[in-house]
């Protein structure tokens, strides 16, 4: 009796089917440049030279990390998505680059066209947010690698800047001023140890409600990353945005650093910040220690920004416009410490 590739655990009808369930939503992504179609051998993009004296591309790749587990747990894959986009678009947008196209790559244990449709259907909501295109991916089936009712997820992005307008914190000065735009909960990092807290520590349920939440556990674990692309690419055309630095894993320790001159600064008062409840119960849960809160999560602020001074009251009117909410999280100063967190109380 011959063996086919379906006998090895791969099914390549599966694989055809979700291509079908997927095309709409890929077309849904498409902005001028997008050359090319799903199927291919490979995203086509033209890129518009016109609008950039000297264009520099600007790439950033990333994952979801063990978010993925709270999906398996609540059956629920509609938003993971979304995040994979996030923490591309947000990245590259840190050096002043404006996304122009994504690429996702799915590989999973058995390949269920409607769950794979599910996924990239958030990958197609955060790529329209972001205005940037989807103009390709892989979904792999790897049987014996995965296990069959799970996957991981990673992500590719490519923008652009021009040379001049390049933001790498160089400029950044003592006195300039921090602001923070506000988190909408955890987004994609520090859930090992969430989940170590909750369903290892606290045996806590995903379907349990909390008051302080408004929704179950498992719905607030599985917010979506925001996607700072707009308003934040506005303010870079408009104006002199001197360093901005995405609140990822590491928290503010590590990643506000990132676009610091030797020799300065960040003093963040964190009592202007609405940290989401969620931070205050795990908190709680693990009884962990402030400055390991800061340094694992984003506590309420997604993004930072550095400005000028006399650019700062143009700047709050713009976002006050917009209705963006935002917080004056201090300033920075001379010293070698990256970052200095005052926690006096509201």
């Amino acid at each position: 009796m011959s063996i086919t590739y379906k006998d090895s655990g791969v099914d390549k009808e599966a694989g055809y089917k979700e291509i079908q369930l997927i095309k709409n939503l890929v077309k849904k992504t498409h902005v001028p440049g997008v050359l090319s179609d799903i199927g291919g051998f490979a995203g086509l993009f033209q890129l518009d030279t016109t609008k950039f004296k000297e264009p520099v591309l600007v790439s950033g790749t990333d994952g979801v990390g063990t978010k993925l587990k709270v999906a398996f747990m609540m059956d629920k894959h509609d938003t993971i998505g979304e995040d994979c986009v996030a923490m591309c678009v947000n990245d590259i947008l840190c050096q002043g680059a404006k996304p122009l196209f994504f690429l996702d790559y799915i590989a999973t244990g058995k390949l269920i066209p409607e769950k794979m449709a599910s996924i990239v259907e958030g990958v197609s909501n955060g790529c329209i947010k972001a205005k940037c295109a989807l103009i390709g991916g892989e979904t792999a089936e790897m049987p014996g690698l995965y296990n069959e009712d799970e996957y991981d997820m990673a992500g590719f992005c490519v923008g652009v800047v021009d040379k001049q307008k390049i933001i790498n914190g160089s400029t950044i000065e003592e006195g300039d001023i921090i602001i923070g735009l506000p988190s909408n909960g955890i987004h994609s990092n520090g859930y090992s140890l969430v989940r170590k807290l909750i369903f290892e520590k606290e045996n806590l349920d995903v379907n349990q409600y909390f008051e302080d939440l408004g929704c179950t556990l498992g719905e607030e674990l599985l917010k979506p990353t925001r996607i700072y692309v707009y308003p934040i690419y506005d303010l870079i055309e408009k104006f002199n945005i001197k360093g901005l630095s995405h609140i990822t894993g590491g928290g503010f320790f590590e990643n506000i650093p990132r676009m610091l001159p030797d020799g300065l600064s960040a003093h963040i008062d964190c009592s202007k910040i609405n940290t989401p409840p969620i931070f205050n119960l795990l908190q709680q849960w693990g009884n962990i220690d402030i400055d390991e809160m800061y340094s694992t999560f984003n506590m309420g602020v997604g993004i930072v920004l550095v400005v000028s001074k006399d650019d700062l009251k143009d700047i709050e009117n713009y976002l006050i416009e917009k209705n963006e909410k935002f917080y004056l999280l201090g300033e920075i100063e001379k010293g070698e410490m990256g970052v200095v967190l005052c926690h006096e109380q509201k």
